[in-house]
């Protein structure tokens, strides 16, 4: 496992929002682990958490000019990476939208850099069912920019539905043309918890989610 997998999975857990236990999701499904990027609560935590997702941009070596962070977690997170590669000497010029458009004052949904004829790098914290993504994709081609690609915190690698058996992540690159990465993914967690003493008892229990939500690895 790459360091910057590694280390995004400890400071998740530190900063509680990565949990083990038994937790029942929107889809109903039961699951031996939460992610919520709403833990990253303070500026160390969002600074750490920046990092990471700069090293798997820069491992996946996706080419693109700007960022779009889509309302609402997508904007704390998408800052604190363009902070991140102002440190590494790159200054990104940062997109990000309104849940509702505003009547007054410069008006609009959007705030931020103009997107116009950029290559716009998405950020969010997970991809679930993929419709916040293909909204933020429509705002990024109204706007005239050019949706370069997608990167999201963790990537839980299980399908959608039975008669599905991609990722939400997949079926969302293989509709769009455009590719996902992210920062972890469940066998990453799954490979974290073997080498923790505190987390190797969840480990079967991860395994035995996986063999019943997992996607096709190819997709």
């Amino acid at each position: 496992m790459s360091d910057h997998r590694s280390r995004f999975l400890q400071l998740a857990l530190n900063a509680d929002a990565l949990r083990f236990g038994q937790f029942t999701l929107k889809s109903g499904r039961v699951s031996p682990y939460f992610f919520n990027a709403g833990r990253f609560d303070t500026g160390l935590a969002l600074a750490q958490l920046g990092n990471c997702y700069a090293d798997a941009i820069d491992d996946a070596g996706i080419a693109f000019d700007q960022l779009f962070g889509p309302a609402y977690k997508g904007i704390p997170l998408a800052t604190a990476i363009a902070c991140e590669f102002s440190h590494r000497g790159r200054n990104l010029p940062l997109t990000f939208n309104r849940k509702e458009a505003k009547d007054h004052g410069e008006g609009g949904t959007l705030i931020g850099a103009d997107m116009a004829g950029k290559r716009i790098l998405i950020v969010d914290d997970v991809i679930t069912a993929g419709t916040a993504i293909r909204e933020a994709l429509a705002i990024i081609r109204e706007a005239k920019g050019i949706p370069a690609g997608i990167v999201v915190a963790l990537d839980r690698q299980e399908i959608a539905s039975e008669e599905d058996r991609r990722s939400a992540a997949q079926a969302v690159s293989a509709e769009t043309g455009i590719p996902v990465i992210a920062v972890a993914n469940l066998a990453d967690l799954l490979a974290f918890a073997s080498g923790n003493p505190e987390l190797v008892g969840y480990r079967e229990p991860l395994l035995a989610y996986r063999g019943h939500y997992g996607s096709n690895p190819t997709g």
